[in-house]
């Protein structure tokens, strides 16, 4: 089921605040973007996915805490973080 761009947001901020172990209260959404990702893993694959070739539409959530950023990307129900400490995380 998709998500609305204010839910995903909500859920990667939960998801951050676990990963980082902090009270979500000390995370501050920068922005939320409209994107066109390469493939269907949101140009965030994970080790030895493979995924669909084609372009998919859906959010760039840029977050700060702690002075650092964070990016997570959201379509078709996908949430995904970007590069956290060097790696992909499916997180839904």
């Amino acid at each position: 089921m998709s998500k609305t761009k204010e839910q995903a947001a909500e859920r990667a901020e939960r998801d951050l605040a676990a990963r980082l172990g902090i009270d979500a209260a000390k995370i501050t959404l920068e922005s939320i973007d409209e994107a066109e990702f390469p493939n269907g893993s949101l140009g965030a694959p994970v080790d030895g996915e493979m995924s669909m070739m084609m372009i998919t539409p859906g959010w760039k959530l840029q977050f700060s805490a702690e002075g650092k950023t964070y990016e997570y990307r959201a379509a078709n129900g996908q949430l995904r973080l970007f590069r956290f400490d060097g790696q992909n995380f499916v997180v839904e």
